[in-house]
């Protein structure tokens, strides 16, 4: 028999010709690639497309105008209303024109001449300050109200709409600011004015004729005393005969006192100041007549009275600001309070002032004092602070004086380029080592910053003269 194997092998050794394929296929497979190139071109198109629409569409971080040329909206009695207004732009050369588009973008410069009167920090990098700045004439508006920002700690200032009020005058005008978080802030004395857009608009509050002669912040509330005065000028928060301490939801709300205790303080006719301290839980008043009322802050309860200091430290006349020239009380935390006693005297040398100072500390929210030192005679006590680590900084007109914690000697900081003219009105320490003061002479255009626990301090500047 034939071996079929053999045939096999014939077969598989032969050529073989591919069958060709049907009519029309090679122009079929041609199509189909363009077809396929032109997808991938449109889809990469697309793709592009989608990024520069996202490109524009993501919010910008912008710095907004200085001054507002048009009036806000129509105060709500006892409410923040935060009623949105246009703005305006001020070019380097300080003269104000109205917003456009493309100029709102751009950061606003500091109008020249910014004369801060009061600072506010919001940790350790944001902050902002108001003041007066430029001069009549030559403002937006016939108010030269201004509000400065900045976000490194004071290495750069930007211009930020400004509520439209004028300086302290009397019964009208501002000339303080307090923020509690990047939203929500005030601009006080003696009106009353709110913001839930991180200074971006302002609506005024209606207090019913009351000055706002302190206020502050802390948690998700607002505290401030409203007091019936007649002081004039700048001296807005002198001559007080009645203080309430009154309290708000940060976040917008009615005012309203915060009880019965604290409500129409006098101290019949020395018309004493009186002075507000918050920390995180609990919070204290120092009335006229020297009696420390006490409270918390989350609105639950009225607050109480404490104790009196009227005998051993009494509280003294309101400075133009509302600050009392006797006594000044500060807190470490909820339950450790300082107190600076100072009496006024003068030494051999007229042209220095001295003072008393002595310094108090309570461990037990202010039912009993010890003293802890005395503060150097030179200058005149304008403000109190202290860290959370317990070192006590005091700001003269003198200078700043530093009391580090758990020593007894004071020492006199280090002020870079020399003490301002009339020495410091303000001081506060954000943290054991950032602290920032204020010069008592606005025209100085400069807020100071420590960073080593209140040794040293340098000015930031504003703007020019």
């Amino acid at each position: 028999m034939a071996d079929r194997h053999d045939d096999v092998d014939a077969w598989l050794s032969e050529r073989i010709d591919p069958l060709p394929p049907p009519p029309g296929t090679f122009e079929l497979i041609k199509r189909r690639a363009r077809r396929r190139k032109y997808r991938k071109l449109a889809i990469t198109a697309g793709s592009a497309a989608v990024i520069v629409a996202a490109a524009v569409a993501v919010p910008q971080v912008v710095n907004l105008p200085v001054l507002n040329p048009n009036p806000t909206a129509a105060p709500v009695a006892g409410a923040q209303n935060s009623t949105a207004t246009p703005s305006a732009q001020r070019d380097t050369s300080g003269n104000a024109s109205p917003a456009s588009s493309s100029a709102a973008l751009l950061p606003a410069p500091v109008p020249g001449s910014f004369r801060p009167t009061s600072v506010t920090f919001v940790g350790t990098h944001t902050g902002w300050v108001i003041g007066q700045a430029l001069s009549p004439g030559k403002c937006a508006t016939r108010f030269c109200t201004s509000v400065a920002r900045t976000g490194n700690a004071g290495k750069t200032w930007t211009g930020v709409p400004a509520p439209m009020a004028g300086a302290a005058d009397g019964a009208t005008g501002l000339s303080q600011i307090r923020f509690l978080n990047l939203s929500d802030g005030w601009a006080y004395g003696p009106q009353l004015y709110v913001t839930h857009t991180g200074g971006k608009t302002w609506a005024p509050v209606k207090t019913g004729g009351l000055r706002v002669t302190d206020l502050e912040t802390v948690g998700n509330r607002v505290f401030a005393l409203w007091a019936s005065c007649t002081g004039n000028g700048p001296a807005y928060a002198v001559n007080c005969t009645s203080f309430t301490l009154y309290s708000a939801s940060a976040a917008g709300g009615a005012w309203a006192p915060v009880g019965a205790a604290t409500t129409g303080l006098t101290d019949g006719t020395a018309s004493e100041a009186a002075e507000l301290v918050l920390t995180g839980s609990r919070g204290y008043l120092l009335g006229p007549g020297g009696v420390l009322y006490a409270g918390p802050v989350d609105g639950s309860m009225p607050w109480t009275r404490v104790s009196s200091l009227a005998a051993s430290c009494p509280v003294g006349a309101a400075r133009a600001d509302g600050q009392p020239t006797g006594a000044l009380l500060g807190a470490v935390n909820a339950r450790n309070l300082l107190l600076a006693c100072a009496s006024a005297s003068k030494g051999v040398n007229p042209s220095v002032s001295t003072q008393q100072k002595f310094i108090y500390s309570s461990p037990n929210g202010g039912l009993s004092w010890i003293q802890l030192s005395t503060a150097p005679a030179a200058g005149v006590a304008f403000s109190l602070a202290a860290s959370p680590a317990e070192s006590v900084v005091l700001a003269t007109d003198q200078g700043i004086d530093l009391l580090p914690q758990g020593d007894t000697a004071w020492q006199a900081a280090t002020l870079r380029g020399g003490a301002p003219a009339g020495g410091f009105g303000y001081i506060g320490m954000t943290t054991d080592e950032q602290g920032i003061a204020l010069p008592a002479d606005p025209s100085a255009g400069t807020v100071w910053f420590t960073f080593d626990g209140g040794q040293t301090w340098q000015p930031s500047r504003l703007n020019g003269p």
